[in-house]
């Protein structure tokens, strides 16, 4: 399953070169804000999620920088920061995927095996005129194995996005 997700990725990574080039260029930095459910698709310590992240508008290659926290209603955090890449559709429809380890605490919530914890992210995303974006994003968080334990977990949630500009101008 991992094989065919990463062969997947950089299958989509590559194509992205050939993608509406012209979208990718006019992206800003972007605020994000997002809320859904923390370890959906098991029974245990399912709690409510949201996050905030900041996402460069600057590109090295194919990747922008991005930094974030999450938080859940059982008192767990995580805060991280990675890389990303968009993956165009038009210019419309944006598929981003993330990776970005980060300081994990549980709170009151489930136990992930580690204070080293890496996520991983897919997002679909719907971008409007102004930039701003409104999507669906998976994220699997892990600790790799670094951990005795390693039972990872799995969060769903709708994202917003916003340029950074529009916060901060008058």
């Amino acid at each position: 399953m991992v094989r065919r997700l990463t062969v997947a990725f950089f299958f989509l990574v590559a194509w992205a070169g050939a993608a509406d080039i012209a979208a990718a260029e006019d992206d800003p930095t972007l605020f994000t804000v997002q809320g859904g459910v923390y370890n959906v698709f098991k029974d245990d310590d399912v709690a409510g999620a949201f996050a905030f992240e900041v996402r460069g508008g600057e590109r090295f290659l194919i990747f922008k920088p991005f930094g974030g926290m999450m938080g859940t209603s059982d008192g767990a955090f995580h805060g991280y920061g990675g890389i990303l890449t968009d993956i165009y559709f038009g210019r419309r429809i944006v598929l981003t995927f993330g990776f970005a380890p980060g300081v994990y605490a549980d709170g009151n919530g489930k136990e992930l095996g580690y204070w080293l914890e890496f996520r991983s992210s897919g997002e679909l995303a719907y971008r409007f005129d102004d930039r701003s974006r409104i999507g669906v994003m998976i994220n699997h968080v892990s600790n790799a194995g670094l951990g005795d334990r390693n039972p990872g977990t799995e969060i769903v949630m709708l994202s917003y996005s916003t340029p950074l500009s529009k916060i901060f101008s008058d």
